[in-house]
């Protein structure tokens, strides 16, 4: 059946690096995981040179992060590698949790229909970062492999960078500086920053396994199965008839001893049951902790992903919030360097993340606990909600083997417009926005990929708009907001898309034809409403009445101006 074989990435020397007194650049990002690769694609999408350094010369060993959600998939889609990573991934919604041999709980992420993408996609990590390297290449992105960042020296208008190659070492600077390089982050623990929460006493083993098998795209999660009595096991199909199986082992498992083939292969026998052929590809043993940093930011050095914070991977939440740090920060990033907002604004970055990490912690935690109770009480509630699970409904939505990974809702961010008028449905102002299924110039296509990398205003309307609209939304691509922070800064524009139940032939503009009814159902989108979009694809927003002074003044707001 056969292994992954790891590419190996050519390492360049840093001649045109070294420079006496260092050379300076706009943005380093440190480590080539798939949170600080998606920060380099980010950054060219929005103009910004990138330099990346990574100490290694390949993508990561092992499926690790496999579980990609459908928000991460909608960034991915602005990314421009969402395609091929569903194409190679195995897509599911649905989720089954079983007492011994019997099925207690499933539910199903996408219930309803008129979505690009599924609750969830299956690709191990590996596959993941050679998507997403290609792409940062495509799109300029300057990746140095065994490049790797010793010290970091902060000043209040850059940080310096000691990295040490097999040519040597040199310094070289970073006006902002990303810092993705994991959860042991040797770059915080270097400048001595905190990272507080719990670390869980027990231990779970990873099986990375070849073989072919007909078990369905589904999620199965088992407690007490009788393969692994007074235990828990996790399925999940990956890509290349790749299966994921986690095996929980209890705290007191020797690491070393489990990773061994002969303690790894009689498990997987006593669960799959019958003499089918099989490999292993990668094993691993793994503790877990919910734990972040106090802050994100630190000046001129930002955190992203699991260095600047940590969950169980129960519930798929470490690589997915990395990616939705990236997807918050690295526009306001691209504002601050292209001098069209204040540096302030990165602070919003570090309270709304936060608060996305809290929330994150908080399931896994709960998560975390009714998988491996530590206590007699919570034990015993958990083994009662698990009896009762098999004939009762009411306690069947008790189970917790993992709430799955969702976007957070900022509402308490301060870049939010309040609503002053009455709307139904779940996209208010720091909600992520929903997906539907449109009609662009007569093709089908979908409601986020038209919105860009830029502010939109979502302007829903049931015939042609009035000539005092149509103004009003051409005013919005002119520069708006307050005067540039540089001479040189880019004017700061806003896209207007006009929403319609048909064909509208407006020159200059967008028309997306809501033909099947699902953005005004999802956004309570009567005539006349009108909603911000950040760049992120969050609600900024929304009105009942255009008014482009509302507008701007909403975007001023969103960009701390």
């Amino acid at each position: 059946m056969g292994a992954y074989v790891n590419p190996i990435y050519p390492y360049k020397a840093p001649t045109d690096l070294k420079a006496t007194p260092p050379l300076r650049k706009p943005l380093i990002v440190i480590g080539a995981g798939p949170v600080g690769l998606a920060a380099a694609v980010d950054a060219r999408l929005q103009g910004l040179d990138v330099l990346v350094l990574d100490d290694d010369k390949t993508v990561s060993v092992g499926s690790r992060a496999v579980c990609y959600a459908k928000r991460s998939l909608e960034i991915l889609d602005r990314l421009g590698v969402a395609d091929p990573a569903c194409a190679l991934g195995v897509s599911w919604n649905i989720g089954r949790t079983f007492l011994e041999e019997d099925e207690v709980y499933q539910f199903n992420l996408v219930p309803d229909a008129g979505h690009k993408r599924p609750g969830m996609i299956n690709l191990q990590q590996y596959h993941i970062e050679e998507m997403l390297i290609a792409r940062a290449l495509e799109l300029g992105a300057d990746i140095r492999w065994q490049h790797k960042v010793t010290a970091v020296t902060r000043h209040d208008d850059h940080a310096t960078l000691t990295v040490e190659t097999p040519d040597g070492t040199f310094e070289i600077e970073a006006d902002w500086l990303v810092v993705a390089d994991g959860a042991r982050s040797p770059i915080r623990r270097h400048l001595g920053l905190d990272i507080e929460g719990r670390v869980f006493q027990d231990r779970f083993l990873i099986a990375d396994v070849i073989m072919k098998a007909d078990y369905p795209a589904e999620r199965w999660f088992w407690f007490d199965p009788p393969f692994h009595p007074n235990q828990s096991v996790l399925l999940h199909k990956q890509s290349n008839n790749v299966w994921r199986i986690d095996f929980q082992l209890g705290w007191d498992a020797d690491p070393e001893e489990e990773k061994k083939p002969e303690k790894v292969i009689p498990r997987l026998q006593a669960m799959l049951g019958d003499d089918r052929p099989f490999e292993l590809e990668w094993v691993s043993i793994y503790t877990f902790q919910c734990r972040r940093m106090t802050d994100f930011r630190h000046g001129r050095v930002l955190f992203v992903g699991d260095a600047a914070h940590q969950v169980s991977p129960f519930g798929a939440r470490g690589a997915n919030s990395g990616f939705q740090d990236v997807d918050d920060l690295m526009w306001k990033l691209a504002l601050v360097i292209q001098g069209q907002a204040p540096d302030k604004l990165l602070d919003t970055y570090a309270l709304d993340r936060q608060f996305a990490a809290d929330e994150n912690i908080m399931n896994s935690t709960r998560s975390t606990d009714f998988i491996t109770p530590k206590s007699r009480t919570s034990k015993t509630f958990r083994n009662q909600v698990l009896a009762l699970a098999k004939h009762y409904p009411f306690a069947r939505k008790l189970v917790n083997s993992g709430r799955l990974s969702v976007p957070s809702f900022l509402t308490q961010s301060l870049l939010n417009t309040p609503d002053a008028d009455t709307f139904e449905g779940n996209m208010v102002p720091g909600a992520p926005m929903d997906d539907a299924p449109v009609q662009v110039q007569g093709k089908e296509a979908w409601l986020l990929d038209q919105v860009g990398h830029g502010f939109a205003c979502l302007h829903f309307a049931d015939a042609m708009p009035s000539a005092d609209a149509l103004a009003q939304l051409q005013s919005l691509q002119s520069p708006c907001g307050s005067a540039p922070l540089r001479a040189n800064a880019p004017p700061l524009t806003i896209t207007p898309l006009i929403v319609a139940p048909r064909a509208l032939d407006v020159p200059g503009m967008k028309v997306i034809v809501d033909a099947q009814g699902w953005i005004a159902k999802r956004y309570d989108g009567k005539a006349g409403t009108t909603y911000l979009l950040r760049p992120d694809q969050h609600v900024a927003a929304r009105w009942r009445q255009l008014n482009a002074a509302q507008v701007q003044q909403a975007v001023a707001r969103a960009t701390c101006n």
